[in-house]
């Protein structure tokens, strides 16, 4: 009979867990407003300005933290790398080079294995920016500017484990990914450069890395006797065969369905132009995997292949519902 108290008492735990560290969230928040979001549009600036990399350094939860905001703002647009402190004592100072600035995390701001990386720093005249929570910290005088957490309590009931604080600090990184993001102009190709494998990459692929070219197009002229569109279509094998005037634009589409209803006439006589769709769905080479995926299942009846135009309306591709799930969509 303990188990369900058990049970319920850590429910109550993590509801207030969760209450404290929102309670800090959104004291950081309300502290944007002031002296802390002056300094946060300056470390931007300051960021975004560089011409040589942002490296990001913490040890213990601070360091785990600095990791994930190191390789947020890698995969933004922002070059970055993370130093250990410990390791930058003993050879990895090399990896700052003139141009390098450095964002160093320590709630206390009092961590001795920072030292190093701050001394070398100074020396080389490598401007630092601390997130700390203590304004008369080691870290916070040896920065060139601070971005100052507020005091709040920690999740943990002692006030020991670094909860509420690293949570504060994650969030003030993605804060500043995001700004830099959008200062960079940073687009949706863009981050799928950075992130070409899995499922990620495949969402963030352009259709023209997908698309069938050339002779692989099923393609004919209005005029075409329907009994040689039947021909097309089994030839390409894609279920469609687009139809194109003389200027060699896409004017219409003819599609399984459209056979089927057509075979209850004259094959002989019936043409392309009687049985297309005028007004076909299309994409552009530029269009997002995800999006052209999109595109395929927004009927109500879905649709299987898509054909891709260049800007004078031409067909210059077509990229097949298979095609998307082999890259990896869902």
């Amino acid at each position: 009979m303990s188990q369900p108290s058990a049970s319920l008492h850590a429910h109550q735990s993590a509801y207030q867990t969760l209450l404290t560290e929102r309670a800090g969230l959104e004291a950081l928040s309300a502290a944007l407003n002031g002296p802390l979001g002056q300094s946060f549009d300056h470390a931007v600036h300051i960021i975004y300005a560089c011409t040589g990399r942002l490296a990001v350094t913490g040890i213990g939860k601070s360091g785990h933290i600095g990791r994930k905001i190191q390789a947020t703002l890698a995969s933004t647009g922002t070059p970055s790398l993370f130093i250990h402190p410990a390791e930058a004592a003993h050879g990895d100072l090399g990896m700052l080079a003139e141009g390098d600035l450095i964002l160093a995390l320590s709630n206390s701001g009092e961590t001795a294995e920072l030292a190093a990386i701050l001394t070398y720093a100074a020396r080389r005249n490598i401007p630092v920016i601390a997130i700390t929570a203590i304004a008369d910290s080691a870290l916070a005088r040896a920065a060139s500017l601070t971005l100052l957490l507020p005091r709040t309590p920690e999740a943990c009931p002692m006030g020991l484990a670094p909860t509420t604080s690293t949570l504060m600090q994650l969030a003030l990184g993605d804060a500043l990914a995001i700004a830099l993001l959008e200062r960079r102009n940073f687009t949706a190709e863009d981050f799928g450069t950075f992130h070409p494998g899995g499922r990620l990459g495949a969402q963030l692929r352009p259709v023209h890395e997908l698309m069938h070219t050339g002779d692989a197009l099923p393609l004919g002229s209005p005029n075409l006797p329907l009994q040689d569109v039947i021909l097309e279509m089994t030839r390409k094998t894609f279920g469609c065969m687009g139809v194109i005037n003389d200027e060699g634009a896409l004017c219409g589409l003819i599609t399984d369905a459209d056979l089927r209803h057509a075979l209850l006439g004259n094959l002989h006589t019936t043409t392309a132009r009687d049985v297309m769709n005028h007004k076909p769905i299309t994409t552009t080479p530029s269009t997002l995997a995800q999006d052209a995926l999109r595109q395929m299942n927004a009927r109500s009846k879905p649709i299987t292949s898509l054909f891709v135009l260049d800007q004078k309306q031409h067909p210059i591709g077509i990229v097949h519902l298979h095609d998307l799930l082999r890259a990896g969509l869902r």
